[in-house]
């Protein structure tokens, strides 16, 4: 029988979308509230950017200023909240945490930018001591704590039973295949985010910053969409936009396969986040929580893909295995 996590207390649970954005809207009401209030007595430009003997070395219109800040906050809000509303899980309640940290250090920093620029001549008189950056930590330590307490208990993982080992009855030398395709909305969000951000970066006379921006970001999009395959050669994942170039993430070939289970995997509770990732005595891709095929290799390691129909799955990669070590016995 397969087992899974206890779940969270439904109380808390089901608020987690509402509190993971709660501060993000809070701090996006603050600078809204603090702009309306010195927008009359701010320069053109002002100052936003500053080195590290506290002077101004990046300028731009107060009106592009909030409307910045203000994308920046509705984007990381979406973000914190959408894992939040998607897969409940152990490390839910501290990515609350560290989104009420995070909107805490930016709230406070955006609001100190604009009240620091309110009255000044010009935007070159503008100072702001790094210390301040100090401050804005120290604000964020207590916010987290918030966050933490605001979440509630987190659920309790539970060392999930991998279910049996099943065969696909395949006559002779029949060949089948399998195939289902894996993607990452957040992922995805965030490399159009990161692109977005190179293109500002290009129209502001960063080019290379840009340039740099563009291309990680075209990556992270290109690679958040992945195909999963399995047949006579074994398991292949390979990036859904890239399939003409025939590239692929990763093969693992039927011998190398002890034995295939399916069962839900827990993303953040067995590997901190979404992602390609290798811990040490597993790896995997996961882009979400649920279903999700595990591999026990012939090394002892184990290889997790978090995929629809992984029984199916599973079931058609220990069978093409069987042959493999009949053949290797042979």
């Amino acid at each position: 029988m397969k087992s899974s996590p206890h779940p969270a207390p439904r109380s808390t649970g089901r608020l987690w979308p509402l509190i993971a954005t709660v501060p993000f809207l809070a701090a996006l009401v603050a600078t809204v509230v603090v702009y309306v209030s010195v927008s009359a007595r701010l320069p053109d430009p002002l100052a936003t950017h500053f080195g590290a003997d506290g002077r101004a070395d990046g300028f731009t219109s107060p009106q592009g200023f909030l409307t910045g800040c203000l994308a920046v906050l509705l984007v990381l809000g979406i973000g914190f909240g959408l894992p939040a509303l998607r897969e409940p899980s152990a490390g839910t309640p501290w990515l609350i945490a560290g989104g009420f940290a995070t909107a805490a250090a930016l709230g406070y920093l955006i609001c100190l930018t604009l009240l620091g620029n309110a009255g000044a001549p010009d935007g070159a008189a503008v100072r702001l001591p790094m210390w301040q950056m100090a401050v804005a930590l120290g604000l964020a330590v207590p916010a987290g704590a918030l966050g933490r307490l605001l979440a509630g208990p987190a659920p309790r993982p539970t060392e999930q039973a991998e279910g049996e080992a099943p065969r696909l009855d395949l006559p002779g030398a029949t060949a089948a295949g399998w195939s289902r395709t894996i993607s990452s909305p957040p992922l995805v969000a965030l490399g159009v985010l990161v692109c977005g951000g190179g293109l500002v970066s290009i129209l502001g006379g960063e080019v290379l910053t840009g340039v740099m921006l563009l291309l990680t970001g075209a990556v992270a999009v290109a690679v958040t969409s992945v195909r999963v395959t399995v047949d006579r050669r074994g398991l292949t994942l390979a990036p859904t936009l890239l399939s003409a170039f025939r590239i692929r993430f990763r093969r693992i070939a039927p011998d190398r396969v002890a034995e295939a289970t399916s069962r839900r995997i827990d993303v953040f509770a067995e590997f901190g986040g979404w992602g390609y990732r290798v811990r040490p005595e597993r790896s995997g891709l996961v882009l979400r929580s649920g279903d999700g095929l595990v591999l026990r290799l012939t090394g002892g390691r184990r290889f997790m893909v978090t995929v629809d129909d992984a029984a199916t799955a599973a079931a058609l990669l220990n069978t093409y295995a069987d042959r493999a070590r009949t053949r290797q016995g042979g």
